[in-house]
């Protein structure tokens, strides 16, 4: 027989889901997703469409694994084929999660905005509208108004005025998930953090730097291969490529006798040593690959045609 102290001393069942992060670019979707794991996984930089690929970052405490997709930003723009990769992406990764946090940016909702809720609209997931950055609106009397507005757009089932850089009200936006998250089994070992292997993270973290170093000077057309990625003892040698499209991008990221390269390099070698916990030899080249971005076969050989 149980008796009401057996009751009590049961312990709460296991919850584990998926959690889109989704939004149009630039809004502060990776920058979220790296502070609720308290590390970095997710590369930033204040150019849209910094994201490409679907990545899960898988924070599990006590009972209960949060394995959040972070996703490229859901843009009108479709007219290369990595453009429609990441669109892809998106509305892959919405048709199959238990839950959905869409971010926007402040009182700044414009037509992507609108797009994005427009999937949104296509299926029956829980929706939780996040309100970023707001730590940057100057007239803070104008929050609630807004709020009251996007309620009418969408029956959103949590609102969240939050600031990801700030760190404002993540853990109450944390604590809500949990209680949204279907009971069972948890997906992924308690320790794991994230499906990407490190040859894949180390080359994101090259091409964040190459988005910070160059901004405006270079064009979307710029990715990141690696080609050898060998642990001899307590240091590893990565070897990666660099692949734009043109001549003349190849200087702009080779700079004047190599040394915006050689920041590029130092900069990312830094992270990659975090990331692996070890010392790291990185060498860069600069290759030119005209027309990948558009080219459906070359996205596929660069890793760009896995979905969720």
């Amino acid at each position: 027989m149980i008796t009401p102290q057996d009751a009590k001393s049961d312990p709460a069942p296991s919850r584990c889901g998926l959690v889109a992060i989704v939004g149009k670019p630039n809004v502060g979707k990776s920058t979220l997703l790296n502070y609720v794991m308290g590390q970095k996984l997710s590369i930033t930089s204040r150019k849209p469409q910094t994201t490409r690929h679907r990545l899960l970052g898988i924070k599990t405490v006590g009972n209960t694994q949060m394995i959040f997709v972070d996703t490229p930003g859901l843009h009108s723009g479709q007219d290369k084929a990595i453009n429609r990769y990441m669109n892809r992406t998106v509305q892959s990764v919405i048709q199959d999660v238990d839950l959905i946090l869409f971010v926007v940016d402040r009182m700044k909702w414009d037509a992507e905005d609108d797009l994005v809720l427009q999937q949104l609209k296509q299926g029956d997931t829980p929706v939780f509208l996040l309100i970023n950055k707001v730590d940057l609106i100057e007239d803070k009397s104008m929050l609630l108004p807004y709020i009251d507005e996007l309620k009418t757009q969408f029956p959103f089932r949590e609102i969240f005025p939050l600031s990801a850089l700030k760190e404002h009200n993540i853990e109450d936006l944390e604590a809500t998930i949990a209680r949204y998250l279907p009971e069972g089994d948890f997906y992924y070992p308690e320790d794991q953090l994230t499906d990407r292997n490190a040859r894949f993270l180390a080359a994101e973290f090259i091409r964040e730097k190459i988005t910070r170093q160059i901004g405006d000077e270079l064009p979307y057309e710029v990715t990141v291969e690696i080609e050898e990625f060998r642990q001899d003892g307590n240091v590893a040698h990565i070897s990666a490529l660099i692949l734009v499209e043109k001549a003349g991008q190849k200087r702009i990221v080779i700079g004047d006798g190599g040394s915006r390269l050689k920041l590029i390099g130092t900069e990312a070698r830094k992270d990659i040593e975090n990331l692996l916990g070890c010392k790291v030899m990185l060498n860069l080249w600069v290759k030119v690959k005209s027309g990948w971005s558009d080219d459906e076969r070359a996205l596929k050989s660069l890793g760009y045609d896995e979905l969720y």
